[in-house]
């Protein structure tokens, strides 16, 4: 065990200069579940409790009508044109885009084979054939924490999706971490189909999805950009879940600096949002960590006190099941060895047991050779099978009262102890020092 720490412990090392704090702690943290051989997710499982893995980044997807910048906004965040843009429906599958070693383009099944989690999107028929990844190397902003999640353009009328866009839209929205919803002032703003996805998202979700306009400088003056804001807010407002206090949607659009506008870009929010969500996500995922660690720990004290508890029921188990079968056999013997002595001589029984031996019968078994010998004859072979009877019933009770719970052995047992040793020394020390590594990049380290 020691070697592996000390392996895991180089490579951290050799890491800690291409990636950031951030990603290093979840990284970390994935690995201490998903380590095949002394993962908290192996030894749980020998326990009997099933645990997932934490995600080494947050997923943030980005819904709306067709045309309203989601792919431009996924463009400039990353600061790479991975998207295809432009006014006609581009993006009519989802696509998945993050950081990576090397530009690279996944279709649906390579994606599912990165993305495991997402695999019940097969049961939403064709969805998967409009599932793709791109991968880019980019390290803009915080990109290696962050997978977007660009979904088709919404529209209504007669337009048809090639899968249930809806149904896969909320699902994705059940795995997200973040929902941004952009409205653009130019296009299908009030998009019924959007209206309706964001109302039922936001049933599940409000506390992830955040509202956008988008495309702010192309609104025309400030009097029209407060126009279509009111607009939209209102029929936002005529949905009951979505009318609610805080209500909140920032003015947003690619920021150009060969064309000066006089207009209020909160673009940077979003930026600030994705940034909160992440930190979240690492004090939660550590916060997990140690919270499975002492689940763990109580399981295997748990076990341990079964095991003792069986081991002291077991005894008693035993004792019963040796003292009912010690009588089953006893009653039938000795009534055999009653009924011979009572038939034989003394005179054979001296010489073939001789005398001390004869004596030593006699003066045992006398009491039950006296009791025999007043059973009359006509009654003996009843008495024979009632005899036979009892000790059958005695030999079937001594098979049930005997029965014992199964035991920890010697290895099992020194396992368990090593592992919780392992969990509760390793483990959640790993934890401490890495939430120390996160806090101090915001704590003075006299606080600490």
């Amino acid at each position: 065990m020691s070697g592996r720490v000390k392996q895991r412990t180089t490579a951290n090392v050799v890491d800690a200069g291409t990636v950031s704090v951030n990603e290093r702690i979840l990284q970390q943290c994935h690995s201490l579940y998903t380590d095949t051989e002394n993962g908290l997710i192996t030894i749980a499982a020998n326990l009997g409790l099933k645990l997932l893995p934490p995600r080494k980044k947050i997923s943030v997807m980005l819904i709306g009508n067709h045309s309203a910048g989601k792919s431009t906004f996924i463009n400039w965040y990353i600061e790479e044109h991975v998207q295809r843009t432009g006014v006609a429906i581009e993006t009519q599958g989802f696509t998945f885009v993050t950081s990576g070693k090397k530009r690279e383009s996944l279709t649906g099944n390579a994606t599912l084979h990165l993305y495991p989690h997402f695999k019940p999107l097969n049961d939403i028929p064709g969805a998967v054939d409009y599932l793709s990844t791109e991968i880019s190397t980019s390290k803009q902003k915080k990109f290696s924490l962050v997978t977007f999640v660009d979904t088709p353009g919404l529209v209504d009328g007669d337009m048809k999706y090639p899968f249930d866009v809806n149904q896969a839209i909320i699902w994705l929205g059940d795995m997200s971490d973040l929902i941004f919803v952009f409205f653009d002032p130019i296009g299908q703003a009030l998009c019924k189909r959007t209206l309706n996805l964001v109302e039922k998202l936001n049933e599940r979700h409000s506390d992830r999805i955040r509202f956008y306009l988008s495309k702010a400088d192309e609104a025309g003056h400030e009097t029209d950009r407060q126009r279509v804001m009111m607009q939209i807010v209102q029929e936002l407002c005529k949905r009951p879940g979505l009318n609610r206090c805080g209500f909140d949607m920032h003015t947003i659009y690619i920021p150009n600096p060969n064309k000066p506008v006089r207009c209020v870009n909160q673009i940077e929010e979003s930026c600030k949002e994705i940034e909160r969500t992440i930190n979240h996500t690492i004090q939660n995922t550590l916060n997990m960590l140690e919270n499975d660690c002492e689940r763990i720990s109580e399981l295997i004290d748990r076990r341990i006190h079964e095991d003792s508890f069986n081991r002291s029921t077991n005894l008693w188990a035993q004792s019963k099941g040796l003292l009912f079968g010690t009588l089953g056999l006893f009653l039938p013997i000795t009534i055999i060895i009653s009924v011979l002595l009572a038939s034989v001589p003394n005179s054979m029984l001296l010489n073939v047991l001789g005398e001390s031996l004869t004596v030593f019968t006699l003066s045992t078994l006398g009491p039950v050779i006296s009791v025999w010998e007043l059973v009359p004859p006509n009654y003996q072979v009843t008495v024979i099978v009632v005899v036979l009877t009892l000790s059958f019933l005695c030999l079937i009770i001594s098979k049930v009262a005997g029965r014992t719970k199964p035991t920890l052995n010697r290895k099992q047992m020194k396992t368990l102890l090593a592992q919780q040793e392992y969990v509760q020394s390793h483990v959640k020390g790993r934890k401490q020092q890495l939430y120390q590594e996160y806090l101090q990049q915001s704590v003075a380290e006299h606080d600490l």
